[in-house]
């Protein structure tokens, strides 16, 4: 059941307030028009904030949809709770004081009856983009004392994160093209003109490409698709998905082959460069090409010009990350950067230098890999985190330990990790699961109890993580757009009131002495007091030293308060080798993991070579994801503006492929995976490599029980009704969506 506010024409004085929109990692500054007073305040237009350091005046049609979302029919904006009546679930308003006790209680039972480890945690891609999750979230899932925690970065980015915690000592230390600056610009498996970017904030990235072509510099792709990155590229080359380590390896291989290794400055601070040359010794690019599709000579010119280019860098996302050799490609992208003398050099890859670090204040981990395992298949957990890949079987498979109890938070694994119908019947099997989102989607309708917190322009923002990740160094905090309806909890407040009644009802379930119990919940309560506008005035203040020890500026709370637009803090600096030395720290070029896992890739890509398949109506392709500047994974396709015209959710396909199958343009073809079949549309297009079929993730809308009519109107079918659960990255066990084998046929 939801409230459906009011459409009446808004009245009043109008109200101009700068704000983010932080659906997507560009995080862009916007400028919103609100008419009325007090509760009445309705947004009546959006436009993009010319005056912000980052974006610089960037919109893209999701920007607009903020209102959509605060406007939207169907958003939760009470608690509910599932019911039986006749057999048949139903859904019931009912008060937080009902919901909270009612959480708690089927938590704590489930928790006294099989143990904590029977009670598991998601918390999906927009807990990071609401900072409210990022600063309270922990008092509660921390209470929960499970190791069954899972998030969707083993879904795409849990390769970036685990080689930067090998290489420079901390998860979230991961350099980002300094893109205004580059001369050479080389990009694998990603398409920041739909993206934005992706762990590199960047915004209104076509200007940012325009500029690099009008200094003389050059943008090459290497992706299975023409994407829209490449189709404004000075080169694009086709790869063969899942060959991609094959060819960077190649690269480094060259490097090393013509004799062009030049660390630069950050020689002194590195270690087994010589074991690095014997390793990648096997990957000629005269032996790889057959495997990668890209020829030899292509491969070595273009390790020249990244070796010389004053200012060059090599930049890599989901299409690298998200298959069986994640780790190997993200570790051969940052050792090219490295060998270049292209790491930590302006036009390179720079580490940016956020006013609230959170690696200086120590606020997150530097991570740890493979300290324990999960229950079934010993997969390894890497920050405290074991990848969603398993996530299923832990609730499927009997015996100790068996996950009987879940609490997502702002997340659809059901649409967004592998295997989603196997998830599906998991979750069905649940006996408590407690929700916090504002929608009934394909995941939180399996709840039986959903928390909606408020949206975001209902509440104050400061981003406190894709700072990190920036292309350039700014500063900002957005007070909210408009208030919440009365009655409405922001997320922090909700797991601050979940961890209160939790800590109560499961003291005598807690370890440890008295003493140190009372100090956990005094430290707790505190936190729980403490909004996070306090705590980012600590945090600043607490940065202030650092700041003026490298010459930036002391800011505090006041001053981003005079400046809701954004403070600039200048382009990226060079940092990395500095932070290194301060801690002492070296950089080992050749990991156990990495060294252990490149003989099966010499197996792989650097043996006989691999004759060119023909044409075969029943062979299997290798299925692709594919980004649409109008999505945002599943949580957007509720805007109709966002959905209106063509349809999106097709199965591109090389008509020579169409061909060898007698399939046709716009046709409905049914795509099988091992672990199950979807029903799509068809679309013919040369702006794919043949033997190579893509999909956009994200749909499926079509599911009982949902409450998204504009979804459920435009629903598509699911990338992850198709993607197997047991294809995952071979060191990290992230999720490997991409080359996943598939048939495809005429839809009966």
């Amino acid at each position: 059941m939801s409230h459906t506010p009011s459409v009446a024409a808004p009245t009043g004085p109008l109200h101009t307030r700068h704000g983010v929109c932080n659906l997507c990692e560009a995080i862009c500054g916007l400028t919103f028009q609100v008419q009325g007073d007090g509760a009445q305040q309705r947004i009546v237009g959006i436009s993009g904030n010319k005056a912000d350091p980052l974006s610089r005046g960037h919109i893209c049609p999701k920007a607009l949809a903020l209102k959509d979302l605060h406007e939207d029919p169907d958003r939760l904006r009470q608690p509910v709770k599932r019911v039986t009546v006749d057999g048949e679930h139903r859904w019931q308003t009912i008060g937080w004081d009902e919901a909270f006790d009612l959480v708690v209680e089927g938590l704590a039972r489930v928790r006294e009856q099989h143990g904590s480890q029977a009670v598991a945690v998601y918390q999906g891609n927009p807990s990071i983009h609401n900072w409210g999750n990022v600063t309270h979230g922990h008092l509660f899932f921390g209470q929960l004392k499970t190791r069954q925690r899972y998030s969707a970065t083993s879904v795409d980015q849990l390769p970036h994160h685990l080689v930067s915690h090998w290489l420079y000592g901390h998860q979230l230390r991961l350099p980002v093209p300094d893109i205004d600056r580059t001369r050479f610009m080389l990009v694998l498996g990603a398409n920041p003109m739909a993206s934005n970017g992706s762990l590199m904030t960047a915004p209104d990235i076509r200007a940012r490409f325009k500029a690099l072509a009008a200094r003389g510099g050059k943008l090459v792709v290497i992706d299975p698709r023409k994407t829209e990155t490449a189709a404004i590229a000075d080169e694009h080359h086709f790869i063969d998905p899942g060959s991609d380590a094959a060819w960077l390896l190649s690269l480094i291989h060259t490097l090393f082959d013509e004799e062009r290794v030049n660390p630069g400055a950050l020689a002194p601070l590195l270690d087994q460069i010589k074991a690095v040359r014997d390793a990648v010794a096997p990957f000629r690019p005269e032996t790889t090409a057959t495997h990668t599709g890209i020829d030899a000579a292509t491969t070595r010119r273009l390790a020249r010009e990244l070796a010389e280019a004053e200012g060059g860098v090599v930049y890599g996302r989901m299409g690298v990350s998200t298959q069986a050799h994640g780790v190997v490609c993200q570790w051969a992208i940052q050792v090219l950067n490295i060998l270049t003398g292209q790491l930590d050099r302006e036009g390179g890859a720079l580490l940016p230098t956020p006013a609230l670090n959170l690696i200086g204040l120590q606020l997150m981990g530097p991570g740890h890999f493979g300290a324990w395992r999960s229950r079934v298949r010993g997969a390894p957990e890497f920050g405290g985190e074991l990848p969603v890949s398993v996530m299923a079987e832990e609730m499927l498979t009997p015996g100790r330990g068996q996950v009987r109890a879940l609490v997502t938070s702002c997340g659809n694994p059901v649409l967004s990790t592998p295997n989603g119908r196997q998830l599906d019947q998991a979750l069905a099997g649940l006996d408590f699961m407690v929700a916090i989102d504002f929608y009934r989607n394909e995941t939180t309708r399996h709840a039986h109890v959903i928390l909606p917190p408020t949206c975001f322009v209902e509440h104050d923002h400061a981003d406190l993580v894709f700072l990190h990740l920036a292309v350039h160094n700014v500063a900002r905090y957005s007070p909210a757009i408009v208030p919440p309806a009365p009655g409405t909890m922001h997320d922090w407040e909700i797991h601050s009131e979940l961890a209160r009644r939790y800590a109560r009802r499961t003291w005598a379930l807690e370890r440890g002495s008295v003493l140190q119990r009372l100090r956990g919940l005094a430290t707790r309560g505190l936190m729980r007091r403490l909004s996070p506008r306090t705590l980012l005035a600590v945090g600043l203040k607490l940065s202030a030293k650092a700041a003026r020890r490298q010459g930036r500026p002391a800011l505090r709370l006041r001053d981003l308060l005079a400046h809701p637009e954004g403070i600039d803090l200048g382009p990226l600096q060079p940092s990395l080798g500095e932070t290194l030395q301060r801690a002492r720290r070296r950089i080992g070029l050749l990991p156990l993991g990495i060294r252990q896992e490149l003989p099966h890739l010499v197996a792989l890509f650097a043996g006989a070579p691999m004759a060119e398949p023909a044409p075969d109506a029943t062979g299997p392709l290798k299925l692709i994801g594919r980004r649409d500047v109008r999505s945002n994974n599943s949580w957007l396709h509720n805007s109709a503006r966002l959905v209106s015209g063509k349809p999106r959710c097709t199965l591109w396909m090389h008509p020579r492929d169409a061909a060898a199958r007698a399939l046709q343009h716009g046709q409905a073809v049914r795509v099988a995976s091992r672990v199950g079949d979807i029903t799509v549309p068809l679309h013919l297009t040369e702006d794919i490599r043949p033997g190579v079929v893509s999909l956009p993730h994200g749909w499926g809308h079509d599911r009982p029980g949902v409450q998204l009519q504009v979804a459920q109107a435009h629903a598509g079918a699911s990338l992850n009704d198709l993607s197997d659960d047991h294809l995952t990255d071979r060191i990290s066990a992230n999720a490997a969506f991409s080359a996943q084998p598939v048939t495809v046929g005429p839809a009966t």
